[in-house]
């Protein structure tokens, strides 16, 4: 697996990434929104990078202008809830990406700490031969990124795979390398320490889907 980490070097990633951990922000929920989708807009121009381009002629009032336009076809797929946000992140900069949402939660059979994962619903488009963004705000344990990835996958095979994740554990992204074929990327703004016995990413910054969209039953 191909790893990008983004916020080694200084940049006002950093800085938004500070406002959405920091517990007298983020109980703004508009401003934690915000703060997502401008990390989801840092992290969709890193990403561009590597995409495929083609050269094309601009017709300009003053004459023609030889550059260069994005000749990759985008699919943007977030998990429900919490990586909307993040996706319309990506979404403002692939303004002609097609769109796709999975639903995926943790389920507690047994009312303790074991929990499965649940993916119910999906509503995506064709993404054979394309390239397919996977967005989610938070890698934990993993589990619900390879249940997701492995529901996708069951009938169409994309041309190029990229994961795009906010905070990651190490935990998670060992899971991802056992999991998932060695030609995905993963792109992640923010490394943390790992997870408490809960499985909940620590210091991480909470609950994301809570935070930006209130609590849930």
């Amino acid at each position: 697996m191909h790893i990008h980490y983004i916020s080694e070097n200084n940049s006002i990633l950093n800085h938004f990434l500070s406002q959405i951990r920091d517990v007298t922000i983020q109980k703004d929920s508009m401003r934690f929104r915000k703060n997502i989708e401008r990390i989801g807009e840092v992290m969709a121009y890193e990403l561009s990078k590597i995409l495929t381009y083609k050269e094309i002629d601009v017709q300009t009032p003053l004459g023609i202008k030889k550059t260069t336009a994005l000749e990759d076809n985008v699919v943007l797929c977030s998990i429900l809830r919490a990586g909307l946000a993040l996706h319309t992140g990506f979404m403002n900069f692939f303004d002609d990406a097609e769109n796709g949402f999975v639903s995926a939660m943790r389920f507690h059979p047994n009312n303790d700490d074991f929990f499965e994962i649940k993916v119910e619903y999906q509503a995506a488009p064709s993404f054979e031969n394309k390239n397919l963004i996977l967005i989610d705000p938070m890698l934990a344990t993993g589990q619900s990124l390879v249940a997701v990835f492995q529901k996708l996958m069951a009938e169409e095979t994309p041309k190029e795979i990229h994961i795009a994740v906010v905070i990651a554990t190490p935990e998670g992204i060992e899971y991802l390398e056992k999991n998932l074929p060695n030609n995905c990327h993963l792109w992640v703004a923010a490394l943390d320490e790992g997870l408490n016995a809960k499985n909940y990413i620590v210091p991480g910054l909470g609950d994301a889907g809570d935070l930006a969209y209130g609590s849930k039953l």
